[in-house]
């Protein structure tokens, strides 16, 4: 469900993973392997290029399961490796998207993953930004446990 931040909505998730913190990190910042997890199910991430750094750029191409494709292009602004990574971006409908990835070492190789997304106003494609996360989280989970 999406909450307001002062005039914009938002939305936040987390979940902890039993994977150190540089597995993590990685499975955010490597082209080969987000495309493997980052999606909600039914889509696929047929093109992915990333430039994990502050100022770099990424271009996502989410494909749906009518074969649509939905891209989602923006700009890293921060990168503390292991650690930290924000980036904002354009989503459909032209709303913009600013998101903070946090990741904390819980010890005994565990981390605690925790998300905010800001958006410039609500839509069909924030609505479900919720449930998507939840779904990519879980495919992340199962990657990380293979991989």
């Amino acid at each position: 469900m999406l909450a307001q931040t002062g005039e914009r909505p938002s939305f936040r998730t987390a979940r902890v993973f039993q994977a150190p913190r540089r597995r993590v990190f990685a499975a955010f910042t490597n082209a080969e392997r987000i495309t493997e997890w980052f999606a909600p199910n039914g889509f696929t991430m047929p093109s992915c290029d990333i430039d994990p750094r502050p100022g770099g750029v990424f271009r996502y191409v989410f494909r749906g399961p009518d074969g649509k494709d939905y891209p989602f292009n923006g700009l890293f602004i921060e990168v503390v490796g292991n650690q930290r990574i924000v980036y904002t971006g354009k989503i459909q409908d032209d709303v913009e998207v600013d998101t903070t990835v946090n990741l904390v070492d819980r010890g005994d190789g565990m981390t605690a993953l925790n998300v905010e997304q800001i958006f410039s106003r609500e839509s069909a494609s924030t609505r479900g930004a919720p449930e998507g996360w939840k779904q990519s989280l879980e495919h992340l989970d199962a990657f990380l446990s293979i991989s």
